[in-house]
């Protein structure tokens, strides 16, 4: 029987996982994704990156459940720049004008690229700029729409284990303004210090109570150390009925969730495009300013902002263009904004977030069983996700018991697993719809399992194992 949106398939053994993989009709892209080889993962050099035996067994492909961190690069992506590399070489300068491979010219590659992710995350393109990265893009929000010296209201409020840069944009945001953050800026703590979730009830508490004094509401659209999805819609309706400004960090949610940014009435939002967009690390990022916004707000201006029918007149007049692509100052990068394009493609090709989102809701669920069904080692870990599917995305944390995680990790990656860490405990696993496959996650718990069968006997001295402790993550 065919399992409900959200419902774990009935598996039990790696045979019915591939049996299911074999059954979705969107497992034939993760070809379209260059899944680093476990002989690749061990390469210590280009040359032994670039050698690949399918034959061997480590020629097969490593577990790669980190997309919630750094996509995989689309195969696309290759192709796509040697075209641009191409029209710059055989075009110069006139490569800003003239279209080579059916590619949006360097003039409209930034336009092209909004009216792709437009969708995505239910904007209408005009709302949606395609622009630097995404903290930049929280500091060029806050600075057109934070006003506490014009309005009276100087608070920010934002959740206590909000990803540190977005701490750093509004602690400087509002000493730019001669505030003090201790007095102007608000955090949301969970309301049980045994659990991580910050439930909608107590978010809209928190509002409340602040309410009178807050300018400016900045959370993440989903939480990226606990996996949890927050209530957009109903934050955003609540804190606006009460005359604040909000702005979401979708650094995790877009292209991970459905987003309906336009109807549900969100003022503002961020993200970057390196994770679940799959564009490469540190690429550029994007930014949605509702349309009621369209030429509001105190905006830097340059000259990407600008009309394109009065851009290069060079006469010093500046007509910005109104909604968000208002806000560009520079031409971007064509090498961002081509690797951003050609894995767009890819999604288009997928059928856009609904499909993927299907595919997201079965495989989480999936992993979620196999995990609690793992009883030997179910008292060693902690799902600390939200249960419901529809408050996560594809992505599960685990929360490890004390003085385990160095070791799992290390296991892991001898097993060529890739997951990601949060010190000083915590596991993120992110089976991504449109690369990972039910196999990839039956193959994680089983090294899983492993792994913190070693870490149990290393901690109790029955083991030596060396660790070698891996970098932190960055995003």
């Amino acid at each position: 029987m065919a399992a409900m949106d959200g419902e774990a398939p009935h598996v039990s053994s790696r045979d019915d996982a591939v049996s299911l993989d074999a059954q979705d009709p969107l497992s034939r892209f993760r070809k379209e994704f260059a899944i680093p080889s476990k002989a690749q993962l061990k390469a210590e050099s280009l040359q032994g990156a670039e050698a690949r035996d399918e034959s061997s067994a480590d020629g097969t492909a490593s577990v790669y459940l980190c997309g919630n961190s750094l996509g995989p690069q689309p195969m696309l992506v290759s192709t796509r720049i040697q075209q641009h590399l191409t029209t710059w070489s055989s075009q110069g300068v006139f490569g800003h004008f003239k279209s080579l491979a059916g590619l949006p010219t360097w003039l409209d590659a930034d336009s092209k690229a909004s009216e792709s992710i437009a969708p995505m995350v239910g904007a209408k393109t005009s709302e949606v700029a395609v622009m630097q990265t995404l903290t930049a893009n929280l500091h060029f929000l806050m600075g057109a729409f934070y006003k506490p010296k014009l309005d009276g209201r100087h608070k920010i409020i934002l959740e206590t284990k909000a990803f540190p840069s977005d701490h750093f944009v509004v602690e400087s945001q509002i000493i730019h303004h001669s505030l003090d953050p201790r007095s102007s800026m608000v955090t949301i703590s969970p309301p049980s210090a045994s659990h991580s979730l910050l439930p909608t009830d107590h978010v809209l508490s928190v509002i409340n109570e602040h309410a009178k004094d807050t300018a400016l509401l900045l959370l993440p659209g989903i939480q990226f150390y606990t996996g949890q999805l927050l209530d957009i819609p109903l934050i955003t309706s609540h804190a606006r009925s009460l005359g604040i400004f909000v702005v979401w960090d979708l650094a995790h949610a877009v292209a991970n969730v459905p987003l309906q940014l336009h109807d549900w009435g969100v003022d503002a939002a961020a993200w970057c495009s390196y994770k679940y967009l799959n564009s490469g690390p540190g690429t550029i990022g994007g930014l949605f300013v509702h349309e009621r916004h369209a030429t509001s707000g105190n905006r830097l201006a340059g000259w990407w902002g600008s009309s394109k029918g009065t851009r290069f007149a060079m006469d010093n007049s500046y007509t910005p263009i109104p909604g968000a692509a208002g806000f560009q100052l520079s031409n971007p990068s064509i090498f961002d904004i081509t690797a951003l394009n050609a894995s767009l493609e890819v999604f288009a090709q997928a059928g856009g977030m609904k499909p993927l989102r299907a595919k997201s809701l079965k495989l989480t669920a999936y992993l979620e069983s196999l995990l609690l069904k793992s009883a030997e080692y179910s008292k060693l870990f902690e799902i600390i996700t939200p249960k419901d599917p529809e408050q996560r995305g594809a992505q599960l944390s685990l929360k490890l018991a004390d003085g385990l995680l160095d070791v799992v990790m290390h296991e892991l990656v001898l097993r060529s697993v890739v997951v990601d860490e949060r010190q000083p405990d915590v596991v993120r696993v992110a089976p991504a719809p449109l690369f990972n496959s039910f196999e990839d996650c039956w193959l994680f718990v089983d090294a899983f399992s492993e792994a913190l069968k070693i870490s149990v006997k290393a901690k109790e001295g029955i083991v030596e194992v060396g660790v070698t402790k891996q970098p932190e993550k960055t995003t």
